[in-house]
């Protein structure tokens, strides 16, 4: 599913899992360091809002070029849009 700067990708996993998260990052984003960052910023709001999913699921996040210089709170933001439209996130 494409959401803003970031496209979601996930499995539904059984209630006794935990949740996971995998995070795909091309050369497009930009050099090492802008894709590094890009990582951190989104293991970082998977890390903080993964109690807020319905059922534990495997998450993949691919990172769209356009997700380089944005702000966390901007890259936090695409993030639970993209779970809310795909209900994953608790009502």
């Amino acid at each position: 599913m494409v959401c803003g700067c970031l496209i979601a990708n996930w499995q539904c996993l059984s209630p006794a899992a935990k949740s996971r998260v995998g995070v795909i990052v091309s050369g497009k984003v930009g050099g090492a360091v802008q894709r590094s960052r890009v990582r951190r910023l989104l293991r970082e709001t998977f890390r903080l809002h993964q109690h807020e999913l319905a059922q534990p699921v495997d998450l993949v996040l691919v990172a769209r070029p356009s997700i380089a210089g944005r702000a966390y709170a901007a890259v936090e933001k695409e993030f639970l849009k993209a779970l809310r439209i795909a209900g994953l996130l608790k009502e």
